[in-house]
């Protein structure tokens, strides 16, 4: 008798040993509440995990999740290479390494004789993972560099592909998509309730949770069914501690944070006939302020929070440290329009909602007029 979904995934995660978990690029807090709940659900299986989304910046809003802080901007080493030389009649005298203009140079002396490539063999381990598992990411280009430096990797492992946006690509070996889901976290959440329901603990029903707080606005927005409701409320039966989840998404920002949403306000623009605000954060502003990269999360929120009849927003920024002459972008927009499609352009990464892309060698001012010009064409305004 065939498996359903709910078996294969069971089946795949029972066979590994190692696990990779990944998310997009500028990820929603969705992607890391969901990508930590799940960690943690299979490291209590005696799991090795592994989470890695594209030089990812931990939210400080997030903290208090576990496992959030292990989250990696970059795969680690996904494979060890072996040199064999047979010593049998030489013998090994001395071995010896150098690095010179980024080429490694190893020196083998025998004992007796000479060595010949006859007396040497190369070959790679096998990878470092053996199941991969990507959260609330439309499709493989999405995971940014995670995927394009290590394809080899996504095309010879399975891959289970877990979401709740009707855009996602099925590319995985088995894909778990649920458009009427409210969120990712709902998904996982039903999963592992459907896996093993006894070891979702506290902190992973918190984390669970805060996924959907998040993807939801704290379930104001549109998509909420009385299913998620329902999920929501098993979860806090479970231990999850609404209040608290509540206070540091919301009711907690650093002083760092407040002075860099006033300088993002003070660089407000509006495109009435875009329906577009825009804002910028300078380098000078990171100063400033003392915010970092990983508070312009909070800060697009806020601009989508404050301009709710603005269909799209727009937030560029300098890098704080300056050691890039990069402009990036964080592009939103309301149901009825497609952020991906408008910005396609600028090869953005990202869903149909909120993506991000970046411009070398421009100014702030520069990379915005390039964003309005496009928008304007795309929308013949």
């Amino acid at each position: 008798m065939s498996l359903n979904q709910t078996q294969q995934i069971q089946k795949l995660i029972e066979d590994a040993r190692h696990i990779l978990i990944v998310f997009g690029k500028n990820p929603k807090g969705d992607a890391i509440a969901s990508a930590s709940a799940l960690a943690s659900f299979l490291q209590q299986h005696d799991k090795q995990v592994e989470i890695v989304s594209d030089g990812f910046v931990l939210p400080k809003k997030f903290l208090f999740m576990k496992g959030a802080k292990e989250i990696m901007p970059k795969v680690p080493h996904l494979q060890k290479f072996k040199i064999t030389i047979d010593v049998k009649e030489s013998g090994l005298q001395e071995l010896s390494y150098d690095v010179q203009d980024e080429k490694l140079h190893i020196f083998i002396t025998p004992k007796s004789g000479f060595f010949t490539t006859q007396h040497m063999q190369t070959a790679q381990s096998e990878f470092r993972y053996n199941l991969i598992i990507s959260l609330n990411t439309p499709d493989l280009p999405a995971l940014g560099s995670v995927y394009q430096k290590n394809s080899d990797l996504f095309h010879q492992v399975p891959l289970i592909t877990i979401d709740h946006n009707i855009e996602n690509e099925h590319y995985g070996t088995v894909n778990l998509v649920d458009a009427t889901a409210s969120a990712t976290a709902e998904v996982v959440a039903k999963l592992l309730q459907e896996i093993k329901r006894e070891t979702i603990d506290t902190d992973i029903a918190t984390a669970l949770l805060t996924g959907m707080i998040s993807a939801t606005n704290s379930f104001k927005t549109d998509n909420i069914k009385p299913h998620s409701l329902s999920m929501a409320s098993t979860l806090v039966d479970m231990g999850a501690d609404r209040q608290a989840i509540i206070a540091q998404l919301y009711q907690t920002k650093s002083l760092a944070t407040l002075r860099l949403w006033g300088q993002a306000l003070a660089h407000l623009n509006y495109e009435k006939e875009l329906g577009l605000v825009t804002s910028s954060i300078t380098r000078e502003d990171f100063t400033r302020s003392g915010a970092g990269e990983e508070d312009l999360y909070d800060i697009i929120d806020e601009l989508i929070a404050t301009s709710p009849d603005e269909q799209m927003t727009l937030l560029l920024h300098e890098h704080r440290t300056g050691e890039e002459e990069t402009i990036h972008c964080i592009f939103y927009t309301e149901k009825g329009y497609d952020s991906k499609q408008l910005m396609a352009g600028f090869n953005p990464t990202g869903d149909s909602r909120q993506v991000s892309f970046s411009f070398k060698n421009k100014s702030l001012k520069e990379a915005e007029d390039l964003v309005i010009t496009e928008l304007r064409r795309k929308l013949n305004k």
